[in-house]
């Protein structure tokens, strides 16, 4: 690994860590030897990145810190570029326009060593079509962001219909189509949607009264409790 590589991975580690974490412990992730890590480490903070610590005690990376843009190492590239791919081939027409121009965007600032992985990309991803909805996955995206309630025919798998309000919480992204999880008024508790099977639905002017990140968290407990009872 090149030392400014080296370097780079130093702050990430420290960006992860929880709390102190010693020059051993960083050597050991990246194969080389503390006293090595005590030269980076020193040559880190001699370019003013804020790093508090000392040899025998951790390290810590203050809060706040920004490295310079677009730091990536290849892998990383093809990890963005992966991704941006699935999303040009499972997301709606928003999404998948935003993934293009981000592929441009990074291949426009990435180093000269790595233009090549954006003529002859090493990873791909096979195209599929998702099933017709009759609401957008733009749209439920922009319920969830502006807490939005959405009012929807819901069809079940033995075919019997029902009409629900639903607070959306996030919508998952699949080969075969896409899932809203949400809170449901009708059953008063945290429900699953295939979007293709609602058949009728919209976007309600009413917003959700409740905050975002405690609805999210009151759900993750919800499902920890179901996982543990099917376990």
């Amino acid at each position: 690994m090149r030392r400014g590589d080296r370097l780079f991975e130093i702050i990430e580690i420290l960006r992860r860590a929880p709390g102190p974490i010693s020059a051993d412990a960083i050597g050991a992730k990246l194969d080389v030897t503390k006293r090595t890590i005590y030269r980076d480490i020193a040559a880190l903070m001699a370019q003013r990145v804020p790093i508090r610590g000392e040899a025998g005690v951790g390290y810590v990376l203050e809060a706040g810190f920004h490295m310079p843009p677009l730091m990536l190492t290849a892998d990383e590239i093809e990890a963005a570029m992966l991704g941006a791919q699935w999303v040009q081939t499972r997301g709606e027409p928003t999404l998948a326009n935003a993934a293009a121009s981000l592929i441009t965007k990074i291949a426009a600032v990435a180093p000269d060593d790595a233009q090549g992985i954006f003529v002859e990309p090493a990873t791909s991803v096979a195209p599929t079509t998702p099933p017709p909805e009759v609401l957008s996955a733009a749209d439920i995206r922009f319920a969830i962001r502006q807490r939005h309630k959405i009012r929807l025919t819901y069809k079940s798998g033995a075919g019997t219909r029902t009409e629900r309000t639903v607070w959306p919480i996030l919508i998952g992204y699949r080969d075969a189509g896409r899932i809203i999880a949400a809170w449901c008024e009708l059953r008063a508790a945290f429900r699953y949607f295939r979007t293709e099977r609602i058949t009728q639905a919209e976007v309600l002017p009413d917003k959700i009264p409740r905050r975002m990140d405690l609805l999210r968290t009151e759900w993750r407990a919800a499902m920890d409790i179901e996982r543990q009872r099917y376990a």
